[in-house]
């Protein structure tokens, strides 16, 4: 069977795919265009222009030139975890090839990526989350917008378990219910545009109705239905936020590694340790599999054994 069009537009075709029919994000796109275009140029090397005449042992050759740094022209060797996300881009790029009947062979179906370590996310323990909540600025006499907007954001990421990308896509109308006595709600779009409803609590609704009332129309030169505005009236961008935390982290004295997705990690742990199914923060959080939500529980390990060390006769 000869495939259509050359390795070029086959990749093209796949990220199409990608964007239309399964809503990827501009990230995820912008991700696996980087991992396709570096898998493009090896095949050219390789003096393969066309899919169709990919074998198993070039995509193996690709993946071992990934994890193999060459000093010769200063390439460095990737991570495990940068190889298997570069894998994950070439397997779904030959699925796709072949399922649509652009290849007749999927030659990476037997290619495995390398298993990366498996490292427990980083959660605050909450006097440290609130400290650097409260680092952010925002208080009830505060008037200036920037540190509304800011406690605002962080308020929302720590009681909503947000990604960060889902914070500042949030639009105004995404949320609901702030005056309720109960709190809230609000509307966040996952990975593949998939929609979740996350309660929100009464400290977050009140730092977000004083964002809406004392800063917004401040920064809203622009209108538009973004939430979380910068100062030029535009919607936030990840990297504010990330600065917006690494400052209150800063200011906090908590440490420099702490990030938005710290704040994921700390809402799923505590809610874990606080007694909640796994199967509700899996919900939560917007994961597809209880799996990926399962690595919380190996961080609640401390809090099972001071349990233990409290309640079991034997314990000392």
């Amino acid at each position: 069977m000869t495939s259509v069009g050359g390795a070029a537009t086959q990749i093209r075709g796949y990220l199409d795919h990608l964007a239309v029919e399964r809503g990827a994000s501009v990230h995820t796109l912008a991700a696996y265009r980087r991992d396709l275009e570096k898998y493009r140029d090896y095949l050219a090397e390789s003096g393969i222009g066309d899919l169709g005449a990919v074998t198993e042992s070039h995509v193996e050759g690709f993946r071992a030139r990934l994890a193999t740094a060459d000093p010769d022209t200063g390439r460095r060797a990737l991570a495990p975890g940068s190889v298997a996300r570069a894998l994950a881009a070439v397997r779904g790029l030959h699925r796709f090839s072949t399922r649509d009947g652009i290849t007749a062979v999927d030659a990476a179906a037997s290619v495995t990526p390398p298993r990366p370590p498996r490292r427990l996310p980083r959660a605050l323990p909450v006097d440290q989350m609130v400290s650097v909540i409260e680092a952010a600025g925002g208080s009830d006499v505060d008037t200036d917008p920037g540190r509304l907007r800011d406690r605002a954001m962080l308020e929302l990421l720590y009681a909503t378990g947000a990604r960060a990308a889902e914070l500042v896509g949030l639009d105004v109308d995404d949320l609901d219910g702030l005056d309720h006595p109960e709190g809230g709600t609000v509307i966040l779009r996952g990975k593949g545009g998939k929609e979740r409803v996350v309660p929100v609590g009464r400290p977050a609704c009140d730092a977000v109705g004083a964002y809406l009332v004392r800063a917004r129309p401040a920064l809203a030169i622009r209108g538009g239905p973004a939430l979380f505005l910068n100062t030029r009236g535009g919607r936030i961008t990840r990297q504010t936020l990330w600065n917006v935390v690494g400052v209150a982290a800063g200011r906090a004295g908590v440490g420099s590694d702490v990030s938005p997705h710290s704040f994921r990690h700390s809402f799923a742990t505590h809610l874990l340790d606080g007694g909640a199914d796994i199967r509700v923060v899996q919900e939560l959080l917007g994961h597809a599999s209880v799996t990926t939500t399962q690595v919380y529980t190996l961080v609640t390990v401390d809090t099972l054994r001071e349990v233990w060390t409290e309640c079991h006769p034997r314990a000392r």
